[in-house]
C-alpha cells in the first residue's frame, strides 16, 4: 500500500500556502505609514503647544498677583515682573484687618454656605423628580427652568430690588441667600437631571420593593450614586456665588453686611491718592485661595461628574 502524502506535508509547501488569503487584499504605498505617523506627531505636538500656552495665560496671572502681595508699593512699581526682595506678609494681616476684609470675607463664608447648601438641596430633589417621574407639565416645567439659564440677570435687578424691599429683604442676609438660590437654581437642575436619567434604575425599584419610602430611596440610594454629579455642579455654584458682584451690590448696601467681591471695590475706591497696592494684592490673593482650594481638593470629582454622563 502507498501512503499519500498530505499537501501540507509535502516539501516546500506550509499550509498557509493551502489557504490563500480571501478578498481582496489592501495595498499600502511605501510611506503612507510614515506620512500618517507624521501628521499625527504633527497634531500632537499642536494639540500639547495650545495647553501649554492655555496653561500659561491662567497660571502667570496667578503667579504675579501672588509675587506683588509679597511686595512693597515701590517695588511693585519699580521691578513689576522681578522676584520680591523679601517676602512681607504684613500685606496680608493688613488688607485682613485694617480694611475689613476678614469681615467681608466671613460674610461671603456665611451667604455663599447657606446658599450652596440650599441650593444643591433644592436642585437635586426637583431634578431627581423630573428625571425619574412622569405627571402632566412635566416638559413645561423643566424647560422653564433651562430657560432660565439664559434670562440675563441684570433684567431682574430693578423689579427684584422693589420685591426684595416689599418683602423686607434688602440688606440682609436670608435675602441675599435666597437670591443666591434662584440664581443658581437653573443650572443646577439642567445639569443634574440629565445625570439622574444616567443611573440606573433596578437599584431604586430594588429600594422600593424592600419598602423604602421615596424619600429615603432618594436621600440614602439616588443622592450617593450621584455624588459625582453633585460635587460637580457644587463647584460651579461655589464658583459663581464667590465671584457675585452685582447682586450684592444692587440688594446689599449695609457696609457690615457686604460680601468680600464688595469689600475688593472698597478697598481699592478707599485709596484715593494714596495707593495701597500691595495691600489691594493681598486682598486679591486671599480672595482667590478659598476657590484653588475648592477645586484643587475635588478635581477628580469634577472631571468624574463631567464624564459620567458620556461614559455611561
Amino acid at each position: 500500500m502507498t501512503s499519500h502524502a498530505e499537501p501540507s506535508e509535502l516539501p516546500g509547501i506550509t499550509k498557509e500556502d493551502e489557504a490563500p488569503p480571501t478578498g481582496p487584499v489592501r495595498k499600502q504605498s511605501p510611506g503612507s505609514e510614515d506620512r500618517i505617523g507624521s501628521e499625527g506627531k504633527v497634531l500632537n505636538v499642536f494639540s500639547h503647544g495650545i495647553l501649554v500656552v492655555w496653561g500659561l495665560l491662567v497660571t502667570l496671572p496667578l503667579l504675579w498677583a501672588v509675587m506683588s502681595s509679597l511686595k512693597t508699593d515701590k517695588q511693585i512699581f519699580t521691578s513689576p515682573w522681578g522676584l520680591p526682595s523679601a517676602l512681607h506678609f504684613d500685606n496680608w494681616t493688613r488688607a485682613w484687618s485694617k480694611s475689613n476684609i476678614g469681615d467681608f470675607f466671613l460674610n461671603t463664608i456665611l451667604v455663599v454656605g447657606c446658599s450652596l447648601i440650599g441650593t444643591m438641596l433644592l436642585g437635586s430633589m426637583a431634578a431627581y423628580i423630573l428625571a425619574r417621574f412622569e405627571f402632566p407639565g412635566k416638559r413645561f416645567i423643566y424647560f422653564m427652568f433651562v430657560g432660565g439659564m439664559s434670562f440675563p440677570i441684570i433684567l431682574a435687578l430693578v423689579p427684584l430690588f422693589f420685591v426684595m424691599k416689599n418683602m423686607s429683604l434688602l440688606n440682609t442676609f436670608h435675602g441675599l441667600i435666597l437670591v443666591y438660590i434662584a440664581y443658581s437654581l437653573p443650572f443646577t437642575v439642567f445639569f443634574l437631571t440629565s445625570f439622574f436619567k444616567t443611573l440606573p434604575s433596578s437599584v431604586a425599584e430594588a429600594a422600593l420593593i424592600d419598602g423604602a419610602s421615596h424619600t429615603r430611596t432618594f436621600f440614602q440610594v439616588m443622592l450617593p450614586m450621584a455624588k459625582p454629579g453633585l460635587i460637580s455642579v457644587g463647584i460651579f455654584n461655589f464658583l459663581g456665588q464667590w465671584n457675585q458682584y452685582m447682586l450684592p451690590t444692587v440688594l446689599n448696601t449695609d457696609e457690615d453686611k457686604r460680601v468680600l467681591t464688595q469689600g475688593l471695590v472698597q478697598l481699592a475706591a478707599s485709596q484715593q491718592y494714596k495707593g495701597d497696592w500691595s495691600a489691594l494684592f493681598a486682598g486679591l490673593v486671599l480672595a482667590m485661595l478659598p476657590v484653588l482650594g475648592v477645586y484643587i481638593l475635588f478635581q477628580r470629582q469634577v472631571q468624574a461628574g463631567l464624564t459620567a454622563g458620556a461614559l455611561k
